[in-house]
């Protein structure tokens, strides 16, 4: 029996869930599956539901990353595996990432090698990732690390709930930074680990670019509101500003994150110094 729950949010992607669903129903065991349906105005709740080992939850709300969060207190096993509705987990991914949850009681999540397309191209962020300038403490299963990507992350569920799960706040976009931030604050360990596989095919039907970087420049501002120090806060408005020169359409980030920055203010916690010294230390 599985003790890690695969989770799902999507949201008007009937056809790419079929295929993510099909492919998670073929893994040994089975792992249970809960899809998160945010607001869908397709088929996706009747495509989930045609799958036994799925459990639906709708919503009439698009709640973005943070409804993960529901699925992750719904779930039932200790470990739980994010995937996207164009993404999967490798055959043996869940149960190698069960092992070293199992024999590193300190790690909280760990994420994967992500192999995209066809073509199974390592993501840019793999790289990264196995080469972390965190180094490999002697009780890790491998390179700590201060980021991940969700379509390939395993995480222990207590320690999801005991920071709780990803700000609905940030909606899309650099959600994965605060979650880490906050994850290594409470004292878990972030780890990569080669050898557990997550598989990316991306969407077509995907926001466009340029809406893609305004939301993660507009949440990267709202992160470090909420966690970081005031003059790296006041560094990453200047060098913002710099890269709008050459690309105006980013300053739309700016009134938007204004709009959020009284709650972003009043969840502000300051990282521990050694956690700052681990993010300016990965961000080069």
């Amino acid at each position: 029996m599985s003790r890690t729950t695969v989770v799902v949010a999507t949201r008007n992607r009937a056809e790419e869930l079929a295929r993510t669903l099909a492919r998670l129903s073929t893994l040994d065991p089975p792992p249970p599956v809960i899809v998160l349906d945010n607001g869908s105005t397709d088929h996706t709740a009747d495509v989930a539901a045609s799958f036994e080992q799925v459990r639906v939850i709708r919503s009439p709300h698009n709640h973005g990353a943070a409804a993960r969060n529901q699925g992750v207190i719904a779930a039932r096993t200790p470990y739980v595996a994010f995937s996207d509705d164009d993404s999967w987990w490798a055959p043996d991914a869940l149960l190698r990432a069960e092992k070293l949850f199992a024999t590193h009681p300190r790690l909280g999540l760990l994420t994967g090698r992500t192999l995209v397309g066809p073509e199974e191209r390592e993501d840019p962020i793999t790289p990264a990732l196995a080469h972390s300038p965190l180094g490999t403490p002697p009780d890790a299963p491998g390179p700590l690390v201060l980021g991940f990507l969700a379509c390939s992350a395993i995480v222990r569920r207590s320690a999801f709930l005991q920071v709780s799960g990803f700000s609905p706040m940030l909606h899309f976009g650099a959600e994965e930074q605060l979650l880490s931030y906050d994850l290594a604050a409470a004292g878990w360990q972030l780890c990569y680990a080669e050898d557990v596989v997550a598989h990316h095919h991306p969407s077509p039907a995907r926001p466009s670019p340029g809406w893609r970087q305004r939301a993660e420049a507009r949440n990267q501002l709202l992160i470090g509101w909420q966690r970081r120090p005031a003059h790296v806060c006041a560094t990453q408005l200047r060098r913002l500003l710099a890269r709008a020169r050459r690309e105006p359409a980013l300053l739309a980030a700016l009134p938007a994150a204004a709009l959020r920055l009284p709650p972003a203010l009043a969840r502000r916690r300051v990282l521990p110094a050694a956690i700052e010294h681990q993010a300016r230390l990965t961000e080069g």
